[in-house]
């Protein structure tokens, strides 16, 4: 067997992380060859590249470990890095017109999105703590960069400051977190701390579990630490936002499940007390707090603080049912998150960006195409049936009663009518408030995202199999 022969199987599984790697450096040297005249040609290349990736990981199949068993690629992983991927594609098509308008349309800003990528990516595939942080901390940095985008803007310069600073507590209690799980069972491989793990837990390991949660934590911004959401949401460039409530959420998710349900599986009662109370604090903070709030972008964080606190619900379960119920739920929530900010960036009259409820007074009546998507994202995310938000939240709640957590599904339900209220008032605004001057035309690619979400929102009810079979079969790699 010759050199490159024995390297080929262990390069395989990485392959995509590997494309985007050498994409994300042509890229660069192409936008420094061609300064700010290559803009609009390493946005068209990033978006091919985001793209031909997903198809890359699509087409990979079976089980394999590689890098010494540190990066792993399963089912579950190749579902939530196509949600990733899908995520990172629609932002760029949603960012092209809103950065022409701006004016802050630099050729840096899709090179930042696919290194995002990368290193959520990696988050999915990541098998041991090592890796986990590896890919934590290149999505992270890259983050932080693009909320701070628009330089001339003091909002988005202070969002881009305060994800920055709190985003490195975080990163220090995983890393402390992670330190003390290694000192207590010796290994930093998930598969190792199982095998170690084989009587009751210490207290120092406990003590690990708990800091690496509140790590987690930080990156889903559950509470008690999504104190940065609504600032950096509201802040950061519209398209930046949309972002950061779609990719790096999937991302966050697959870190939480490979965590908790691959590393920590001997000892649930530990942890699960830990995410019930995330979960239960997330939904009724993200539901009561949203109430009030008159900005979109801001009711738009507090919404996906809520979401991710019922998604978190599957995780409590820690069965293969709440996986699957998970898995559901990110695929669902990524169409409606996309589809909400695909409307909230089209909402601009000449040379300005609406984002208040109240802007959207009469839509209906001078958009009645746009208004009645608006009004299926929002229905969806309330959980009214047929839409697609009442399966998601159908499927965590179902696996909650089965693992014993009747407290924790009833929770959910009541938090959820709460929640509802705010929604159902952005359609109440557009159905029944007098009418303002029209927007202008919806850019083509919010048109493309915004009806692809439509697509799934609207239409899961008749043909769920294909989602529910592909979640079924990440659910069960992972046990």
């Amino acid at each position: 067997m010759t050199p490159i022969q024995s390297v080929l199987p262990a390069i395989t599984p990485v392959l995509p992380e590997i494309v985007l790697s050498v994409g994300a450096l042509l890229l660069v040297l192409y936008g420094a060859w061609r300064g700010e005249r290559s803009s609009e040609g390493v946005n068209i290349g990033a978006l091919i590249l985001l793209i031909f990736t997903l198809f890359l990981v699509a087409s990979q199949t079976g089980r394999v470990t590689t890098l010494n068993g540190a990066f792993i690629a399963d089912p579950f992983a190749r579902v939530m890095k196509v949600l990733i991927l899908i995520g990172s594609s629609a932002t760029i098509l949603l960012s092209r017109d809103y950065f022409q308008r701006e004016r802050i349309d630099r050729f840096e800003y899709p090179i930042l999105i696919v290194l995002c990528t990368i290193g959520m990516m990696v988050m999915a595939s990541a098998n041991d703590l090592i890796a986990l942080y590896l890919g934590l901390e290149l999505q992270s940095l890259a983050a932080y960069v693009i909320a701070a985008f628009h330089r001339d803007d003091v909002k988005s310069t202070e969002a881009g400051l305060k994800y920055f600073v709190l985003g490195a507590l975080s990163s220090g209690m995983l890393l402390y977190g992670s330190s003390l799980i290694y000192g207590f069972t010796g290994t930093v491989s998930f598969p190792g701390i199982v095998t170690a793990l084989d009587g009751p837990a210490s207290f120092g390991l406990v003590l690990g579990i708990v800091f690496v949660a509140a790590g987690v934590a930080f990156k889903l911004a559950a509470v008690p630490f999504h104190m940065w959401t609504p600032d950096v949401y509201e802040g950061s460039p519209t398209p930046v936002t949309a972002f950061f409530a779609s990719a790096p959420k999937m991302a966050a998710m697959a870190m939480t499940v490979r965590v908790f349900i691959g590393a920590f599986p001997d000892v649930t009662a530990v942890w699960q007390q830990i995410i019930v109370f995330i979960s239960i604090a997330s939904m009724a903070l993200g539901s009561f707090a949203a109430i009030g709030q008159r900005n979109i972008k801001r009711l738009m964080a507090y919404s996906s603080i809520g979401n991710i606190g019922y998604a978190l619900i599957g995780v409590a379960a820690g069965s293969e049912e709440g996986i699957r119920g998970v898995v559901i739920y990110m695929i669902i929530y990524l169409a409606m998150t996309l589809g909400a900010f695909a409307v909230l960036l089209s909402l601009r009259r000449k040379d300005t960006m609406f984002e208040t409820i109240d802007d959207l007074s009469g839509l209906s009546r001078t958009h009645p195409w746009l208004a009645f998507s608006l009004a299926a994202m929002m229905f969806s995310l309330a959980g009214i049936p047929p839409l697609a938000g009442f399966f998601g939240k159908f499927y965590v709640f179902a696996a909650a009663i089965q693992a014993g957590l009747v407290s924790l599904a009833v929770i959910g339900v009541v938090t959820s009518v709460v929640g509802a209220f705010y929604y159902i008032r952005l359609v109440k605004v557009m159905y029944f408030d007098e009418a303002r001057a029209p927007y202008e035309r919806i850019p083509p690619g919010s048109a493309i995202v915004l009806a692809a979400s439509s697509v799934v929102v609207v239409l899961f009810f008749l043909v769920p199999a294909p989602l529910v079979a592909a979640a079924g079969d990440a659910a069960k790699s992972l046990f």
